[in-house]
């Protein structure tokens, strides 16, 4: 395998490490072996332990003294860390759309979004599904121009990955759920209500945290 631009080779096998991890190829507390990676992509050592510092600020690895890089563990404290904190994100950026859109056609990108949930959904995709999930966060970016907040946020997306396909593996309903929790979030964002917004967000995300620490107490 051969990584090329647009993103650096690092990022690149940050990515395909990151995947590994979400769907549960690499377990947690694995040790990622440096020279295994780099014969495999055929990449530089060098190149590997960038995207594995990339990794650690994603909280997707801990790097340990002497002993390399291994899968962060997921427990109900983390599930619950995570999801405290990117409630009051969600609602800070559904805030800035809701606050700052004028033209309906500056909402075209969520409702494109919209549409492939849709489609992830009728044919139980948890993938494409995702995928559209983080796709809808990314388009928010613009409207709370917030640098600082943006990094958070997409340093974060990895670990959210990784929750919400435990939530959903066996369990495709769930996909429904979080389609018209979307839909209702849409609506309020439409309407400019910021108490509605804040309502929706800490539903949703106070089911997809249940939904993940019942996936963790079977394992």
């Amino acid at each position: 395998m051969t990584f090329t631009a647009p993103d650096s080779v690092s990022e690149q096998i940050a990515r395909h490490i990151a995947e590994r991890i979400i769907h549960g190829q690499l377990k947690e507390r694995e040790r990622i072996q440096e020279i295994k990676v780099v014969k495999a992509l055929n990449v530089s050592r060098g190149s590997v332990r960038e995207a594995l510092l990339i990794l650690e600020r994603r909280h997707m690895v801990d790097i340990l003294p002497r002993r390399g890089a291994q899968v962060c563990e997921l427990t109900p404290h983390h599930v619950k860390s995570l999801y405290a904190l990117v409630t009051e994100l969600y609602i800070l950026l559904s805030d800035a759309v809701a606050d700052r859109w004028r033209r309906p056609e500056e909402l075209q990108p969520f409702v494109e979004v919209q549409q492939r949930l849709m489609r992830g959904m009728q044919h139980e995709d948890a993938d494409v599904f995702i995928e559209a999930s983080m796709e809808a966060v990314a388009a928010t970016f613009p409207f709370a121009d917030n640098p600082y907040l943006q990094s958070v946020v997409e340093n974060l997306q990895p670990a959210i990955a990784r929750t919400y396909h435990l939530a959903i593996n066996g369990h495709p309903e769930e996909m429904k759920e979080m389609m018209n929790a979307y839909g209702h979030l849409f609506q309020a964002v439409i309407d400019r209500n910021p108490p509605r917004i804040r309502e929706v967000v800490a539903r949703y995300c106070q089911h997809n945290c249940q939904m993940v620490l019942a996936a963790l107490a079977k394992r």
